[in-house]
């Protein structure tokens, strides 16, 4: 694998169990448009299904994607949205937005991914990150989707500082699901399956409370970890 190319996900169930995660999902679109300006050009790299991609591109934002998965990609296609398979075909310094997911954790070389990355930034362009976090969340659910590793913050900022962009902003999200990951670990099913009752009580009931505590947990703990980096000139 190059670091110009994403692993095959092996997660597809997961992700349309994570599709009925509203707020969730309606969290992660906010983080994304809010770094976002009218006439930007953006890159959703591992989009999957389009759970993002989708309504990015109906907000009237210039958007391509990368995603290796042919099914997954074949969908995006039926969606009307210009999917590659790799980086490859996406020019230099020709983005003002990339995002990114819960993708770089299943990537070998993350730095030379996010270094790649940074390349089809323009001077001043931004990539945001979503990823898993801390070690000691790892759990049967991060192996059943090929999850390679899970962050900490002062790890993550290091791969991105590696790669030639200058950090904005390293936080914690969701700090009440830390705890409920954490359970998950320690008691959770073997085959790292996502029980949907579950998940959608988390989601209409925790995960609003959740976002509220982060302002004060989020420089400490929580179960994923947001990055904002710039490409300087």
């Amino acid at each position: 694998m190059t670091d110009l190319e994403l692993p095959t996900y092996t997660g597809i169930d997961n992700l349309e169990v994570m599709a009925e995660a509203v707020n969730y999902n309606a969290f992660l679109l906010d983080l994304v448009l809010r770094h976002a300006g009218p006439h930007d050009r953006l890159l959703d790299f591992g989009a999957g299904a389009g759970a993002l991609a989708l309504p990015v591109a109906a907000a009237g934002y210039c958007l391509s994607c990368v995603e290796p998965d042919a099914t997954l990609r074949a969908r995006l296609d039926e969606a009307g949205l210009t999917a590659h398979a790799t980086l490859n075909p996406v020019p230099l310094a020709s983005l003002d937005l990339i995002y990114t997911v819960n993708v770089l954790e299943h990537i070998e070389d993350d730095l030379g991914t996010v270094s790649a990355l940074r390349d089809r930034l323009r001077p001043g362009g931004r990539l945001v990150v979503y990823v898993p976090a801390f070690p000691i969340l790892y759990s049967s659910m991060d192996r059943n989707v090929g999850h390679l590793r899970r962050y900490r913050r002062a790890g993550l900022g290091d791969v991105l500082r590696r790669a030639g962009l200058a950090v904005e902003r390293v936080a914690y999200q969701d700090s009440l699901g830390f705890l409920a990951a954490l359970a998950f670990a320690a008691l959770g099913n073997k085959e790292g399956t996502i029980n949907r009752p579950a998940l959608i009580a988390y989601d209409r009931c925790v995960f609003p409370l959740s976002r509220r505590l982060d302002r004060i947990a989020g420089r400490w703990f929580g179960k994923n970890l947001v990055a904002v980096a710039r490409r300087d000139a």
